[in-house]
């Protein structure tokens, strides 16, 4: 070991300061590597509109998904390709 550094900090009261007042960061939000890609997202819906579509069975989320961009369309969102998965 070397002679020329302590083996403790000089002030261990600063030291535990300076190591657990630093400031983190945000991470960044990046956009999607994939054109297209879905978001995970969490949302909460009255629950007859949610058994409305899940009353025809498996793809519901696709059905809503779509039901909201038609919506978004009317509302002014530039129509874009859809084609994902096959």
């Amino acid at each position: 070991m070397s002679s020329d550094r302590p083996r403790r900090p000089q002030d261990p009261f600063a030291a535990a300061e300076a190591m657990f007042s630093k400031k983190k960061r945000a991470p960044d939000i990046k956009a999607n590597a994939l054109p297209n890609a879905k978001e995970l997202v969490s949302l909460r819906i009255d629950r007859d509109v949610l058994e409305h579509f899940q009353a025809d069975g498996p793809g519901w989320q696709d059905r809503m998904n779509d039901a909201l961009r038609a919506a978004a369309i009317v509302d002014g969102l530039e129509a874009a390709s859809t084609e994902v998965e096959p």
